[in-house]
């Protein structure tokens, strides 16, 4: 259970089904506010409230509501004249119909509440409209008043809530006359892959990741000064010049969100292609290209020797294998003669 407190105590109006209902706000503000001073001594600057007829001060409790006529007349108009009025949105808020989603032009969103169930007779009726809403995929379209004039509202489900979007009337949506570009841009096929690379690249992003960098670097400057140090300093911001070339504009962005998240650029591997052969110019000079086609021949010829050259070399080590093999035999049979011309004239002595 929220609490927070409440800004507005009503009842939902679903049919004849009343669900009472607290009215708290579903947001709130984190920015870092400062406070007006004197530059030379440091002293706040406040604001007083001063009547213009008696030039004096006056209380909150002596501070009422006015409405300004065209001639500059003041018109008085109290709490009980505005609790008169003939609204049944005064402290009901009514559903008027159901739409999908889609229906709703974001242009429209204002401030977003919860609704708190008032009590527990308010749980059933509650649950009932929460659970309505979620099997039909469609947001109930409301109206209420609250500060002083009726508003335009969206119910929605919020985990096991029901949500409260304060729309803004369609006459208070500005239509977009003039913002476009009113000259004729064309783009090409190109440029919009480039534009999908780098979309893809970039990804998607967890909310829950993105942190308010700004008040993080307000709060280090404030706490630096507290403690009489110097504040730290903003680096440098690389200088941006005029984008001349929108393709390499894209094609450096896409290089640069690949190599913040790790990943292959591209320019790692290159592509061998095959060029195509080309007939030789008519206009260039016989001559020329005749020398340049020679000096290429001799250089891929000259390869072509020097690996011959190289075989040599095996060849006269196969042909010296041969030759030492045959010395080696021949030696072999003459000292194998030898032995048994010895061994004939030693038997013929001794007989």
């Amino acid at each position: 259970m929220l609490h927070v407190r409440s800004i507005w105590n009503g009842a939902i109006s679903f049919g004849l089904v009343s669900i009472p209902i607290k009215l708290v706000n579903a947001t709130e503000n984190h920015s870092i506010s400062f406070r007006q001073i004197h530059t030379e001594d440091g002293g706040r600057i406040r604001y007083r409230k001063v009547c213009e007829l008696e030039d004096r001060e006056v209380s909150q409790s002596e501070i009422g509501k006015g409405y300004e006529d065209a001639d500059g007349s003041i018109i008085p108009i109290t709490d009980e004249d505005l609790s008169h009025l003939p609204l049944p949105t005064a402290k009901t808020i009514e559903i008027v119909a159901f739409v999908p989603t889609d229906r709703i032009d974001p242009l429209q969103m204002d401030a977003a509440y919860y609704l708190q169930a008032g009590g527990a007779p308010a749980a059933k009726p509650y649950t009932l409209l929460r659970e309505a809403l979620k099997r039909s995929n469609k947001v109930a379209i409301t109206k209420y008043a609250l500060r002083g004039r009726e508003r335009l509202g969206m119910l929605r489900v919020v985990g096991d809530a029901i949500a409260m979007h304060g729309l803004l009337w369609p006459d208070e949506v500005r239509a977009p006359e003039g913002v476009a570009p009113d000259t004729d841009v064309t783009v090409r096929d190109k440029e919009l892959d480039l534009a999908d690379a780098l979309m893809d690249t970039l990804g998607e992003v967890d909310l829950e990741d993105l942190h308010d960098e700004y008040r993080e670097a307000v709060e280090e400057v404030v706490a630096a000064k507290a403690a009489g140090e110097t504040p730290p300093e903003a680096p440098s911001a690389a200088p941006s010049g005029k984008v001349l070339d929108l393709m390499a504009a894209l094609e450096n962005s896409v290089r640069a969100a690949k190599e913040s998240r790790g990943e292959p650029t591209g320019q790692e591997e290159a592509e061998v292609r095959q060029l195509p052969d080309r007939k030789p110019s008519r206009t260039a000079p016989k001559q020329t290209g005749g020398k340049k086609s020679t000096s290429t021949a001799k250089k891929t010829a000259s390869p072509a020797k020097k690996a011959t050259k190289s075989t040599q070399p095996t060849k006269k080590t196969a042909s010296t294998s041969k030759s030492a093999a045959k010395k080696t035999t021949a030696t072999s049979k003459s000292t194998a003669k030898k032995t048994a011309a010895k061994k004939t004239t030693a038997r013929k002595r001794s007989a």
